[in-house]
């Protein structure tokens, strides 16, 4: 059973979550995600998904897990060794919100982009979910994996630019950029649609394919991913010839040096 944890979220685009801690409480965080911490609490480093159970062959296939997510081995826990509650707080990496997810709320599973993951209460495990469909892994800007969050406690995500959620009703099918994706409810179907005409998929600067989300279940969608915001970084380097004005079409992208990739990823 998960830690039961209050917090508070400060700031607009540059957020950071401030979790309170009881004595004997701690949480999870990914590594460099802290911002402060109040005297009293203690950090360690552990190995593997943040539950701390199982022993040596759970912590091994825990950190495994995180392996095929591209994240570190290790995750760093904070707990209050003191008497009284203190304070540990956590930031955004990159502009955009902080969204916390009570996993007791929706079933106790939640699915998640990569790199999504911010912290949450110790109890709570962060592992992988693989796409069911080959379409999915190879086109749909994630890949194969992604991550899972289970348990029955607050974890929190970030989500790039503005946030939105969206209860989609059984059946109800919605179609979003790829990357534009953070997380969803286990029982939402994800897909990989293509679309549909060479001319719009070459010269339409939105890529190849779109994921296809059907309901029913809550998704969440962000306005910026990061991948977006990179590219566009790149693609103003003076190292690069920067100032191209035509990057939403094959010709921006590829003539001005930019990688083939980003086209089928549909971040350019």
């Amino acid at each position: 059973m998960a830690d039961v944890i209050d917090y508070e979220i400060f700031g607009t685009e540059m957020q950071y979550v401030e979790v309170e801690l009881d004595p004997g409480e701690a949480a999870i965080g990914e590594a460099g995600s802290m911002m402060y911490m109040q005297d009293g609490i203690s950090l360690e480093t552990i190995f593997g998904d943040g539950t701390q159970q199982g022993g040596i062959f759970g912590k091994l296939l825990g950190a495994g897990k995180r392996l095929l997510t591209g994240e570190s081995l290790f995750m760093t826990i904070y707990s209050n060794q003191g008497t009284a509650k203190r304070r540990v707080a956590f930031a955004a990496p990159y502009p955009g919100k902080i969204v916390p997810i009570d996993l007791s709320k929706i079933g106790g599973t939640f699915i998640c982009q990569k790199d999504a993951f911010l912290c949450a209460a110790r109890g709570v495990s962060v592992g992988i979910a693989f796409q069911r469909k080959l379409g999915a892994g190879f086109f749909g800007g994630e890949g194969f994996i992604m991550q899972k969050l289970e348990g029955d406690g607050l974890a929190f995500i970030h989500a790039g630019g503005t946030l939105m959620k969206r209860d989609l009703a059984p059946g109800e099918r919605l179609r979003v950029d790829t990357g534009c994706l953070v997380g969803m409810q286990p029982s939402v179907n994800y897909d990989i649609e293509y679309v549909g005409k060479i001319k719009t998929a070459l010269f339409g600067g939105e890529g190849l394919f779109f994921a296809t989300l059907q309901g029913p279940g809550a998704i969440y969608l962000q306005s910026l991913p990061l991948s977006r915001m990179a590219s566009r970084i790149f693609a103003a380097a003076p190292q690069t010839g920067g100032g191209n004005r035509e990057q939403g079409s094959i010709l921006g992208g590829v003539l001005g040096g930019a990688a083939l990739g980003g086209l089928l990823g549909g971040d350019d």
